[in-house]
């Protein structure tokens, strides 16, 4: 894959926290799910051992923004996280 001006992507892997269920229903916990902002990058965690790991390799990749886990488990419930919370909704 390349972009618009032909570079190619470079696709960096996140991991994945541990399953999460609500109901019998797998809940979609994804670090991928984090929200740019303004000198901060906002990253979904999951009290998982790969939070860590997640923010780590967001901090590597956003050197000029400050990397900030927010707890997230409770917002999952809802099919999404931080990223989909900042999303539009159609009138």
């Amino acid at each position: 894959m390349k972009d618009q001006d032909g570079t190619p992507l470079r696709v960096v892997p996140l991991p994945m926290p541990a399953p999460l269920y609500f109901d019998g229903q797998r809940l979609p916990a994804s670090y991928a799910n984090f929200y740019i902002a303004n000198g901060v990058v906002l990253v979904p965690t999951f009290h998982d051992s790969r939070d860590r790991v997640a923010l780590a390799t967001l901090a590597e990749l956003f050197p000029d923004r400050r990397v900030v886990g927010i707890h997230s488990v409770d917002l999952v419930w809802g099919l999404g996280t931080l990223h989909c919370m900042t999303q539009q909704e159609p009138a």
